[in-house]
């Protein structure tokens, strides 16, 4: 779907999910993650980048699985993260668009658990790049879970944790060959109804991960 046809059909509230391809599957266990080796930390800043060119194959599943943990999963006692999150707590959480559905990925189990059997894709961001893109990450804060965090701060705290997890995507992606971009011009009330997320819920990014075409 071109980048002109998905901003008439945003414009119009018209902006919708498509069938999943495949089996939508209530939960995905994860292999565990490799947490060791890989490329020096120094190399991979260096190959950073933003890409918009993706091939659309799709990530084994054990190459996600270290993705995932990489972007904030549990990497050490009492549950903390590879990211940090202000007065730990954890408001944000990373949802999962793939062709057989969209997924919640709950770190502390390392699993990803089905939220709906669509395809909403096509819905996480107007690029047309992201409908054949094998993957995208949605980030939302869940702002009931900042409590102890002053009111007028929580959008800033929720924002600056989800920086830290999209850079832990970017070099993850950096350091295996991988393509990935960040993306804030999306339609976040339709990606909030496609995923049916709640009112203290609020969509922060998104950020397209795959191979680079060619």
């Amino acid at each position: 779907m071109s980048t002109l046809t998905k901003l008439a059909l945003g414009m119009m509230g018209r902006l919708r999910p498509k069938p999943v391809r495949g089996e939508a599957l209530a939960q995905i266990a994860l292999p565990a993650a490799h947490k060791e080796g890989g490329m020096p930390l120094m190399e991979a800043l260096g190959k950073r980048r933003s890409t918009r060119e993706f091939a659309p194959a799709e990530l084994p599943l054990p190459l996600l699985s270290d993705l995932l943990w990489a972007a904030c999963g549990v990497n050490g006692p009492d549950g903390l993260r590879t990211a940090p999150s202000a007065l730990d707590a954890r408001e944000v959480d990373l949802y999962v668009a793939l062709p057989s559905g969209a997924y919640l990925y709950e770190p502390d189990a390392h699993v990803l658990s089905l939220v709906v059997s669509s395809d909403i894709r096509r819905v996480t961001g107007y690029q047309d790049f992201v409908d054949d893109a094998p993957l995208d990450l949605i980030l939302a804060a869940d702002i009931g879970r900042m409590r102890l965090a002053p009111v007028a701060q929580r959008e800033s705290f929720a924002a600056v944790a989800a920086g830290a997890i999209s850079q832990n995507v970017y070099l993850f992606a950096a350091a295996n060959g991988l393509a990935a971009v960040i993306r804030a011009w999306i339609d976040r009330e339709a990606i909030a109804e496609a995923l049916g997320l709640t009112h203290d819920q609020h969509i922060l990014l998104s950020q397209t991960v795959g191979y680079p075409r060619g």
